[in-house]
């Protein structure tokens, strides 16, 4: 059995500028054992991915949902597992602690915060209140021991293209004990220079259309790319395109990369 602490030092060393951690977000223990078995060595969970699972859009799943799903990935597989928290579901930075202290308490090697605040109208959160609720989450977080605190800039998200913008929110989340940064939706290569060369922490980038590819990534110094909900859209993208075929034209050509998983299966998951 792999402790909490021994994941969690593994996750801190798999963070290493210029050599991209390769994330992979599962959303269920399924997905996790499989992507585990695969060769990923940390995992990710992911809020729109779960959604899914239970036949909800992204941002409709309560907290005790999130932590009580992010559980049952730790409990899956032996490698460390951070969980995508959305808001820490709170606005207030006492809130935000109390979600921190239960993810540390559910055995999670990490976790993320990020400054959306689920309302479409008024997306982001004022720059400082954003802090706060950074600062009391990574109070909390290492209040008793290591935990990986990602702080999270989503004005890119959400339609707010401004750089000067995230990178002086993505140091003030520095600042304010992060271990871990994060923009998604970056997709140009200067700006993701820009970002790595003006903050101290490891910086994560999400994987989108248009992004560069790994290897220009660890040029500029990224040390972790994660893929969000994209394997499990892509997964739900198989089964439609396998559906289509068995709907409208009565073949079985879907049948190959259905074989292909079964192979994994058959090796990584307990009977």
């Amino acid at each position: 059995m792999v402790t909490q602490a021994e994941k969690v030092a593994e996750f801190r060393g798999l963070h290493r500028t210029g050599e991209p951690l390769l994330l992979a977000n599962a959303w269920d223990i399924g997905s996790a054992r499989f992507l585990a078995g695969l060769g990923f060595r940390a995992l990710a969970t992911t809020s729109s991915g779960f959604a899914a699972t239970l036949g909800r859009r992204d941002y409709r799943v309560t907290r005790d949902e999130a932590l009580a799903h992010a559980q049952a990935l730790v409990e899956a597989t032996d490698v460390p597992v951070s969980a995508d928290l959305e808001n820490c579901f709170a606005d207030d930075p006492a809130g935000v602690a109390d979600t921190i202290e239960r993810a540390v308490a559910n055995g999670l090697a990490g976790c993320s915060i990020e400054d959306f605040t689920g309302d479409r109208a008024d997306p982001i959160y004022a720059l400082d209140l954003a802090t706060e609720r950074v600062a009391a989450a990574a109070e909390a977080a290492h209040a008793s021991g290591d935990f990986v605190l990602t702080a999270r800039s989503e004005n890119f998200l959400h339609g707010r293209q401004d750089l000067a913008d995230t990178i002086l929110r993505l140091q003030r989340f520095q600042e304010a004990g992060a271990d871990v940064l994060y923009a998604p939706a970056l997709v140009s290569l200067d700006d993701i220079r820009s970002v790595v060369s003006s903050v101290d922490r490891p910086v994560n980038v999400l994987t989108v259309p248009g992004l560069p590819s790994v290897a220009e990534l660890a040029s500029v110094g990224f040390a972790r790319i994660s893929v969000g909900g994209a394997f499990a859209f892509a997964a739900l993208g198989a089964v439609a395109a396998a559906g289509r075929e068995l709907l409208d034209e009565g073949t079985y050509g879907w049948m190959q990369g259905a074989g292909a998983a079964r192979s994994v299966i058959a090796t990584d998951f307990e009977t």
